[in-house]
């Protein structure tokens, strides 16, 4: 008998279409969840990596940016970021095997010898689980340059020479360096720690400058393979100046070569109390250089020792010393307020031909004064006799300037004095601008003998950088610029990413009398007081100033002179301010505009200015004692104020300015 087969089970339809179904479930799903996670990642990548890194066992680096570098006009680094590192000891990797901790002592020993073994040492016994041990900071590349090479070094079949030496890794970061050291000092200014601008260009550009930290998360996976997450770090931004590194430097070596002429045993202290100069371009207010005198070193701007002995600082308080740092970082030439005397005449009489109630062709009589509540004399006490309008800036005449005011009136002139922006911020892009709001008068308090004597220049305050602008726009055609020194910011790669344009803010005079007021001003040069700084063979306009200080008749005197070349289309405009020229008779103009004159005598041909005029051989400089054809006065010497005259001296100024405002 035959054994019955048993029957050959079909994979019927029924199940195939189960199986199908099931099949397909499972591939939705995935399908699903993989397009979960592509959502995921898309939308919160970021956070998710962050909290799975939380929970590895990780560590992490910060990068750092490179702060933005600050270059001139033709692109000299004035200001650069300069990369130096720390030499970091993991002293838990190191000690991690025995045959790991002499080796990595005999690299550094060897490589940096400021190091002591013995230290080290002690750190293998006594700090075994330290990740971080500091053991020397902002080293240049070229001192940590030969432990690199030992360590990564390798033989001919590429295995490590010293696969023992562990735990040294280099922390990098960033120190700023000015490769010039005190050139345009007040100007650029400097950083503190953490990459914080103090002064200058450095603060007010700060957030410019910095940029943003990268991070470096190194952490291990389940695998125990370690892993990295590289966020880079976005360097800083930089500023191109409009400064010429060229022209600030011949600046500032004329600046200090009268200060050391006028510093010797005959004269008693400085040359000056301040000696400052800035140079303009007229025609879009870009500042070409601007220098203040004393200056300090950018890399040790805490160094006072060239200006004081050591004994005198020895003795200074905390407190003194900081007095002393914050007026050596002040930028003169913007946040000094100080009676410009003379250089204001100028605006006084664009005052009166704007308003018509001065005319060309109008005299007046100087007899030696004018006489209000009290007798305010002219610099000839004697009298200059029938003055025109040209005469009396070329002669710079107080009494005909007074004599104007009773026909502009103040109402007029006070108008005008908004106008050129006297009592009001330029807005220049530099920190610290002062504000002469409250040192200019209004019609409520100006009495008729405030008039006469703000026409020319005193009993009113205004800073360099606002009286330069001002006069700009004199000699321009009447176009008022906003003053400014950067012209342009640009990313680490070089790419632009903003220009700044010239702003014209406004017209302050018409071009007629733009053009009235240079003619006038090219004769104070070529005949009248300003002869001194003109240099041979160049056209060139100007206004002398000598601005009697508060209090009156002490003798101190702070002098200047406006100046610019060529006279029919000015290329440059040159301030140079001389608070309390150190000579027996302070009350000359004669000290600024020698300084001036040796400037531009070096300026105008760097700057393809051509001479224009005949030249005629003679140079009226001043020699070392202060003296020159046009004076022969005696020059006895004076001992400078001492910090006790100083303060009752800025006592007495605060008090005359309360009575002024009660007034």
């Amino acid at each position: 008998m035959k054994k019955r087969k048993k029957p050959v089970r079909k994979f019927n339809r029924k199940m195939r279409t189960k199986l199908i179904v099931l099949f397909s479930g499972i591939v939705a799903v995935l399908c699903g969840l993989i397009g979960r996670l592509m959502y995921i990642e898309y939308t919160s990548g970021d956070k998710y990596e962050k909290k799975v890194l939380s929970m590895q066992s990780y560590d992490s680096k910060t990068i750092p940016y490179q702060r933005g570098d600050i270059v001139d006009c033709s692109g000299t680094i004035l200001a650069t970021s300069v990369a130096v590192y720390n030499v970091i000891l993991d002293c838990s990797i190191m000690t991690d095997r025995e045959e790991y901790v002499e080796p990595t002592i005999a690299a550094l020993v060897e490589c940096f010898p400021e190091l002591k073994r013995e230290e080290l040492e002690s750190y293998a016994k006594e700090k075994k689980n330290s990740k971080y041990i500091v053991l020397a900071r902002k080293l240049p590349y070229n001192q940590i340059q030969p432990f690199i090479e030992l360590q990564d070094a390798v033989d001919e079949k590429g295995n490590p020479v010293h696969p023992n030496i562990k735990g040294v890794w280099f922390e990098k970061e960033y120190q700023r360096n000015y490769p010039y050291g005190k050139l345009a000092a007040s100007v650029i200014g400097f950083t503190s720690s953490g990459n914080v601008g103090t002064t200058g260009l450095e603060n007010y550009y700060d957030d410019v400058l910095n940029g943003v930290n990268g991070r470096e998360y190194g952490y291990l996976n389940s695998d125990s393979d370690l892993e990295k997450t590289v966020i880079s770090a976005q360097d800083g931004n930089t500023l191109v100046c409009s400064i010429d590194s060229n022209i600030q430097s011949i600046v500032e070596e004329k600046i200090e070569e009268f200060n050391e002429k006028y510093t010797d045993n005959y004269y008693e202290g400085d040359g000056s109390i301040n000696t400052a100069v800035v140079i303009m371009n007229p025609n879009n207010g870009e500042i070409l250089a601007m220098a203040d005198y004393p200056g300090f070193d950018l890399n040790d701007p805490r160094n006072l020792e060239e200006l004081y002995p050591k004994e005198e600082l020895k003795n200074m308080t905390d407190e003194e010393t900081m007095d002393v740092l914050n007026g050596l970082w002040q930028n003169f030439c913007v946040s000094a307020t100080y009676e410009p005397g003379s250089v204001q005449k100028p605006f006084t009489v664009a005052c009166g031909l704007e308003t018509g109630t001065v005319k060309d062709n109008m005299t007046f009589l100087c007899d030696g004064g004018e006489q209000f509540d009290r007798w305010v004399s002219c610099v000839n006490r004697n009298g200059h006799g029938i003055e025109t309008v040209r005469s009396t800036l070329m002669d710079s005449c107080n009494d005909a300037i007074m004599q104007m005011t009773y026909k502009i009136g103040k109402e007029n002139f006070l108008e005008y004095q908004s106008v050129f922006g006297f009592g009001q911020k330029t807005g220049i892009d530099l920190p610290g601008e002062a504000s002469t709001a409250t040192l200019v008068y209004t019609a409520d308090n100006m009495k008729p003998i405030d008039l006469a004597t703000n026409a020319f220049g005193q009993n009113y305050n205004c800073t360099m950088v606002q009286m330069a602008s001002a006069f700009c726009s004199l000699i321009n055609g009447g176009t008022y610029y906003q003053p400014h020194v950067v012209t342009k910011i640009t990313d680490a790669a070089g790419n632009t990413i903003s220009t700044v344009e010239p702003k014209a803010v406004k017209q302050t005079v018409s071009e007629s009398t733009s053009l009235q007021i240079k003619d006038y001003l090219y004769s104070v040069v070529t005949d009248g007081t300003g002869g001194t700084a003109k240099v041979d063979g160049y056209s060139m306009g100007g206004k002398t100033g000598t601005a009697q200080k508060l209090p009156r008749g002490t003798g101190e005197y702070l002098v200047s002179f406006m100046g610019f070349a060529p006279y029919d289309n000015p290329q440059l405009l040159i301030y140079c301010v001389v608070d309390e020229p150190n000579a027996g008779d302070e009350a000359h103009s004669y000290f600024a505009q020698n300084i001036v004159r040796e400037i531009l005598e070096e300026v105008l041909p760097y700057m393809n200015i051509y001479p224009d005029e005949k030249k005629t051989g003679r140079n009226k400089g001043l020699d070392v004692t202060g003296q020159n054809a046009q004076y022969t006065g005696e020059h006895k010497p004076v001992k400078k104020r001492n910090e006790n005259q100083k303060k009752e001296e800025k006592e007495e100024e605060t008090k005359q300015e309360q009575e002024k405002e009660e007034n």
